[in-house]
Order: structure tokens, then C-alpha cells, then sequence
């Protein structure tokens, strides 16, 4: 009766579950935040930002000097959530090194009923545990029954399974590597980073009638044998050599014969299978999954004596791009047309998480074992590859990246709107230069309140600091020959950089840096707490400045000549910029680090701007290519600089020549000089009109 009750409670946990996921849609959205990642990577780690096109967070190791990536870290759910036996995804937190390897595996949520009300999560965890330290180049495979010896090794990695879970462990096994490996295809350059999203398809509408014979000789059906000697050859240098002694007898036999058949392409599997047993393939695959067929005959079987009908074989391993992916049996009878008088036949299934291309080769790889000895046997294995391709008439390849970073746009269309009207706001105020400074307080309370957009909007929230990195980024990716398409997948800097190149041609270097910068912004409200608090400024003679203005174009091109050759050098000089400390990692990073960026900023409280007028690369390039501006935007007088030097002792940047010239490759479009060109209580020559025009009325009066 208590068994009965209890499984009754079992079958309602899981209606309730499924009422829920059909009614909320809650199992396929990960739950991880950023707050809680650092909970669980406390420092020396730290946890960067969740990236945009593929949820996974990276996960740094504070050093001296530097941070090491130590690997990413993800949810299942976001990467293959494959439904359990209760319709639910298990939810598992992986973390896999920067070479493939699993480092941790945490559940976060599951609802097997095996798990639930049966055996409890201590199996689950234990069989989980077993994946630290394994890679996704090895080949995995779950025993069954009892315990026992496990033959690993660099290629394969036997797991032990779970005794009444065997089908959720597989489920499991398949969701932690399918949702690994998308990872891995994605950040780890594996199959060449390829997006798993935009992989060849298989054409469902492509069929043209073939023969059997035709098949085959059109290499559609891949043709494979191995005979004794050619087995006895490749055991020849190891401890297997002449313990088959069949093989020794007669060596032209065939050991195997076999045919491989991509059956779930119909240009393939219609022509081969009857039309019932085509019928009967195409009910027993979901939308994405693919089916290889094996036909053999011989003294050897892919199909071991203890294997399972609905498993692995441990005999044949599919991999694509070196690494292996899951073949499971489709335990399905299946009627030929033609047999070609082999003797067995079996059908895989290929998950659609599994990332198969289509439009690569299959690389296969059988595996036949010799035992030497009897009560410790040793275990001695050979391999034997073959691959298959099919024509490209059979699939499609998605165009380009569209969908990709399109998605990205979308999903930051708030930023996208706000920035635009941002910049918009700050062009118009620019080109009506002359109504923005008609009243001072005016025109001070909307720059300031500007630039703390810039530094809380642009630069804390939506991470928009531009940087001498994408100058350098290009530069490689120019040398490599590589797409300039990554700029495609940050949104915010690529309508940053696109607004700073038109806003160069037309008023140079200083609307960036003095309005669009976010450390330049976190500088400036530096610089006016220490003249609220009237600390000492220091102003360089002319002489110094001209001199000490140089060392930022000595920096810039050490750094351009360092990508040239070296990236991990250019990587340490990039840190001469304080931005990844200040605004993107917002001063949480190691000590130096911070220690320097905190420094520009105390002896920015003493001489203005220093960081931004002396040392930064990024500003010598955008002075570089500021020269090549339409507009000498700041109006000038004749009496400017002859004799007036108001505006001159005004600049705070020191950007105006002793002539009263203006020298915008230093100039940071502050607009103090504009607000004193257009005040007649502050510009001499406007104060001396004035006063000449009140004297002239009372002249004439007199007169």
C-alpha cells in the first residue's frame, strides 16, 4: 500500500511539473546570475561578464600581473535541454577548461523520478562526479551491471552507470556532452568554431531514384573491408601479434565486410530501404536527428555479445573533427532492398544536440581488442578508420552570420535606442554650438550631466569603452585576413565607432574624448572634486607640454608595432590604458592593477586630465586621424591672441597656442573658449565693444 501511495504521489509530482513547463515554458531559461557565480568563484577567481551570443560566463584566476582564464562556465538548459522522463531538462551548472576538459559539474535542478522519490541525488551526483578531470576528445561510455575494471585511456572513458537509471544516466550523459561540446565548437575553436545554430541541414525535399549499385558507386554508400593479414599486420609490434589463430590459418579471409549508409538523407534511405521501413525510420526521428546504418557480414561484429539493444558501441565511434560524437542504437528491424548478402544489420540514431554537420566528413573509427593472459588479461586494441562524405546536392549551409549577431541586436535594442538618441542629443547640441553656450549654467549642467550618462550609461552599464584594443584587434585581424564581423556582435562599440570615425572628419579628436569616454568622464568629475576642495593644481609651461605630449604617440606605437609581431605583448601593453580596470571590470581585479588605475586618478586631481592629454594611446590615434577633420569648428577674433589671452589661460588642456591658434589634436571639445568667445562679460574684445558702444551714445549727447 506505502508503495503504491508513493508512486501515486510520484505520477502527480510529475503531471504538476508538466502543467507547469506547458504553462510557463520555466524549464528552458537558465537561472544562474553573476552575483551568485561569484559566490561560488570567490577570488583569487573572477567572473566575467555572461557573454551575449552564447550564455556562458568566463571564469579568470587572479595572477601578479595578469588574469588567467581558467574556462567557461555554463547551464545545460541553455545549451541542450534535452527533456528527462518527468518532460522537465536537467538543469546542470559545467565548467570545462580552455583544452575540453571538465573541471566541475554541479545540479542545479532535476526532476527525474528516479532521482525524486526513488534512489535519491546521491547516485545522481556520484555518476555526475565521474566526468572531473575527463575531456570531450575521449570517447565515453557507460557500463552496466556490476562494477568493474575500466579501461581508459587518452581516447575512451568508461563511466560507471546507475543501477534502475541506466536510460536517465544516458539521458544525462547526452545532455552534459551535447551541451559541452556546443560550448566547445563556440569558444574552445573546436570544429573550427563553428556555430552548432548555423550548420549544414539535410535537404528533406532533395531525392533522385538510384539503385542500389548506383549508391554505391557513387561512394553514397561507403564500402569497407579488412582482412586477416591486414588485422594480424596492425597487432604485428605489439603483444597481440598471433593470438588469432584463425587469422594466421587464412589470411585472405575477410575479418569484416561492411557498408555505412547515411539512412536518414532520403536521396540515401529511400532508395535503399523498403517504403515501409522508410516510413518507419522517419516516425522514430525527431526534427534534427540523423541515422547511419551498418551493414556487415564477417568473423567480427560491431555488435559485441553483452551489448545492450537502445545503447552505445564500444566497437565503432563516430567523430567529426577529432571528436567523438553519440552513436545510440535505434533498436529498429528494417527491410532492404537489397541486402548485399550481408548478414547483420543495424541502425544508429545521432542526436540533434549532438552538433553533426552534415556537410563535413564522418569519421569513423573501429576498434578491435585482443586479450593476452587469463586471469589478469592484458588488453591490447587496434584502430581502424574510415570516412565518409556526402555530396553537397544533399544539404543546405546557412549564408553567413545573420542570425547570429541579429539576435544580439535585438536583444539590446533598449541600449541600441537609448545611445542613438544619446548621440543624436549631443550632434545637434554640437552643430547649434552657439544656442548651447548662449547661457552658461545652461550649458554647464548639460555637460556634466552628459558625460554622467557617458560614464554610468556608455561606460558602467552597457560596457561602450572604446579602447586602443579595437584599434589593435583590427589591425591583427587585417594581418590574419580574418572578418572584421566580431564588431557584428557588440552592438554598443560598433555604433560607438562608427559615430566616432564621422564625428573625426568633422570636429576631430575631442568629441570622443571629451564627451564619449567614460574614464575621460570619471577623470574630469576627479579633477573638479579637487578644485571644489582646492587642491594645488600644477600647469606646465607650454615648453613641457609640447614636450611630454609626445609620449602618448611613443606609446601608441610601441603598441602597433607589438601587434605586429606579438599579441601576448600587446596584451600586457594594452594595460597602460586603466579602462578594462576602471570601466569594464569597474576596479574588481588585482591589486596592481587597481593601484595604477586609482593612481592616474589622484594625480588627475592635480594636473587635469594627465591620463587622458599624456599617456593614452587611444587619444594620440584618434589625434592622428583628427587632423584629417572638414570643420575648424571654434570660432576666432582677430584681437584673439593679439593681444587677448583670456581663452589661452582658461584651457584647462593647454590647446591653445600663445597666436591664440587652436591646436585640436589637443583640444577635448570642453567649449569653455566657445562660452568666453560668446559672453560679452567674459571676452576683452567683446567687453571693450560694449563699453565702447555705452561711451559713443554719450558722446553725442554732449555734442
Amino acid at each position: 500500500m506505502k508503495k503504491q501511495a508513493l508512486t501515486k504521489v510520484s505520477w502527480l509530482r510529475i503531471c504538476l511539473l508538466l502543467l507547469c513547463c506547458c504553462l510557463f515554458d520555466t524549464s528552458l531559461a537558465g537561472i544562474m546570475t553573476r552575483a551568485e557565480l561569484i559566490k561560488r568563484y570567490p577570488t583569487p577567481y573572477i567572473v566575467g561578464e555572461k557573454d551575449t551570443p552564447l550564455p556562458v560566463w568566463p571564469i579568470y584566476q587572479q595572477d601578479a600581473t595578469s588574469n588567467r582564464l581558467v574556462g567557461y562556465v555554463f547551464e545545460s538548459i541553455d545549451m541542450a535541454p534535452i527533456p528527462g522522463f518527468a518532460g522537465v531538462p536537467l538543469n546542470l551548472l559545467i565548467t570545462l577548461d580552455p583544452k575540453g576538459n571538465f573541471l566541475d559539474l554541479k545540479v542545479l535542478s532535476q526532476h527525474e523520478p528516479v532521482f525524486v522519490d526513488g534512489l535519491g541525488e546521491a547516485p545522481l551526483l556520484a555518476f555526475i562526479s565521474q566526468y572531473k578531470g575527463l575531456s570531450l576528445k575521449q570517447n565515453m561510455r557507460i557500463l552496466t551491471g556490476s562494477n568493474g575494471s575500466k579501461n581508459n585511456s587518452t581516447e575512451t572513458a568508461q563511466l560507471d552507470g546507475v543501477s534502475k537509471a541506466t536510460a536517465s544516466v544516458h539521458i544525462i550523459n547526452q545532455t552534459i556532452l551535447s551541451s559541452a561540446l556546443r560550448v566547445a565548437r563556440k569558444k574552445l575553436g573546436f570544429a573550427e568554431g563553428r556555430d552548432p545554430e548555423l550548420m549544414a541541414r539535410i535537404k528533406t525535399d532533395q531525392f533522385e531514384p538510384l539503385s542500389v549499385g548506383q549508391l554505391i558507386s557513387d561512394d553514397l554508400i561507403k564500402h569497407y573491408k579488412l582482412n586477416n593479414s591486414e588485422l594480424e599486420a596492425s597487432f604485428s609490434d605489439t603483444p597481440g601479434r598471433g593470438l588469432d589463430t584463425e587469422a594466421l590459418a587464412h589470411p585472405q579471409d575477410n575479418f569484416i565486410e561492411l557498408y555505412a549508409a547515411y539512412v536518414s538523407v532520403p536521396g540515401i534511405g529511400r532508395n535503399l530501404l523498403s517504403a515501409a521501413s522508410w516510413s518507419k525510420l522517419q516516425n522514430r526521428l525527431n526534427p534534427g536527428e540523423q541515422a547511419i546504418l551498418f551493414l556487415t557480414k564477417g568473423r567480427y561484429s560491431l555488435i559485441s555479445d553483452d551489448f545492450v539493444r537502445g545503447g552505445t558501441s564500444e566497437r565503432i565511434i563516430l567523430k567529426q573533427d577529432k571528436l567523438p560524437i553519440e552513436m545510440r542504437d535505434l533498436n529498429l528491424e528494417l527491410e532492404l532492398k537489397d541486402n548485399l548478402g550481408m548478414q547483420v544489420v543495424t541502425a544508429f540514431k545521432i542526436s540533434s544536440e549532438a552538433g553533426l554537420d552534415p556537410s563535413l566528413p564522418l569519421d569513423f573509427v573501429m576498434q578491435v581488442t585482443r586479450y593476452k593472459g587469463v586471469i589478469l588479461p592484458e588488453k591490447i586494441a587496434r584502430d581502424f578508420t574510415f570516412d565518409y562524405k556526402i555530396p553537397a546536392r544533399f544539404y543546405s549551409i546557412p549564408e553567413g552570420e545573420h542570425k547570429a549577431w541579429f539576435g544580439i541586436w535585438y536583444d539590446k535594442r533598449v541600449e541600441i535606442i537609448v545611445l542613438t538618441l544619446a548621440l543624436a542629443i549631443l550632434s545637434t547640441a554640437l552643430a547649434l554650438q552657439k544656442k548651447l553656450v548662449a547661457v552658461q549654467r545652461r550649458f554647464v549642467v548639460f555637460r556634466n550631466v552628459y558625460l554622467l550618462f557617458t560614464l554610468l550609461f556608455i561606460g558602467w552599464y552597457a560596457q561602450g569603452q572604446l579602447s586602443i584594443v579595437n584599434l589593435t584587434g583590427v589591425l591583427q585581424a587585417l594581418l590574419a585576413w580574418r572578418s572584421l564581423g566580431y564588431f557584428l556582435y557588440d552592438p554598443i562599440t560598433l555604433i560607438l565607432i562608427v559615430f566616432v570615425c564621422i564625428s573625426l572628419l568633422l570636429w576631430g579628436r575631442g568629441t570622443f574624448c571629451g564627451w564619449l569616454c567614460p574614464f575621460g568622464a570619471l577623470q574630469e568629475f576627479t579633477a573638479k572634486i579637487g578644485q571644489h576642495f582646492k587642491i594645488p593644481q600644477i600647469r606646465f609651461k607650454p615648453e613641457t607640454v609640447n614636450r611630454m605630449k609626445w609620449i602618448k604617440y611613443i606609446v601608441l606605437a610601441v603598441i602597433l608595432v607589438s601587434a605586429l609581431f606579438s599579441s601576448h605583448i600587446t596584451d600586457l601593453l594594452v594595460e597602460v590604458e586603466p579602462f578594462k580596470t576602471a570601466i569594464t571590470l569597474n576596479f574588481i581585479r588585482s591589486w596592481p592593477f587597481v593601484l595604477y588605475a586609482l593612481g592616474l586618478l589622484v594625480a588627475n586631481l592635480f594636473i587635469y586630465k594627465f591620463f587622458c592629454r599624456f599617456l593614452c594611446p587611444f587619444g594620440a590615434s584618434l589625434a592622428l586621424l583628427g587632423r584629417f577633420k572638414i570643420l575648424n569648428w571654434i570660432p576666432r577674433r582677430e584681437a584673439c591672441g593679439k593681444p587677448c589671452q583670456t581663452c589661452r589661460y582658461a584651457c584647462d588642456y593647454q590647446a591653445i597656442a600663445r597666436s591664440g591658434e587652436i591646436q585640436y589634436d589637443e583640444c577635448f571639445q570642453c567649449m569653455d573658449c566657445v562660452v568666453i568667445y560668446e559672453s560679452d562679460e567674459k571676452c576683452a574684445p567683446l567687453m571693450l565693444q560694449k563699453k565702447r558702444a555705452r561711451h559713443i551714445p554719450i558722446i553725442a549727447s554732449n555734442i
